[in-house]
């Protein structure tokens, strides 16, 4: 399993990239591959705000659907339109071309409250 040391991760499977501010937000590979070829994706609305912990969207499979949760709180700024016509870059690319959106962080600080690569790493293989 893939698992890039400069993401931050949930205990739910979401990955976390903080990039000047922002927090682009994931599945994670442990996550694509037990869901098996990803069919569907819904992405939260662009301006939608979201809790961490709340629930961001749903990814649908060909075995089944799971929530997607917020890992931090904020204001949606951005969505991955390409999964609209490709979910299945989810299961190709999970921590690059099938990034789910961006969150404006209310606080930027709760980024280093989220597990970091050996924390998930125990969580996954434990």
């Amino acid at each position: 399993m893939l698992v890039p040391e400069d993401v931050r991760y949930t205990e739910d499977h979401e990955w976390a990239r903080l990039d000047g501010g922002t927090v682009r937000v994931g599945i994670t590979d442990y996550a694509q591959d037990a869901l098996g070829d990803v069919v569907y994706v819904q992405a939260p609305a662009l301006g939608a705000r979201v809790e961490a912990g709340g629930l961001l969207g749903e990814v649908e499979s060909t075995k089944s659907v799971s929530e997607i949760y917020a890992p931090v709180a904020g204001v949606v700024s951005a969505v991955n339109t390409a999964l609209e016509s490709h979910p299945e870059l989810l299961n190709s690319d999970p921590y690059v071309q099938g990034w789910i959106c961006d969150i404006q962080p209310d606080d930027a600080g709760a980024w280093d409250g989220l597990l970091d690569g050996a924390g998930y790493r125990r969580l996954i293989e434990g």
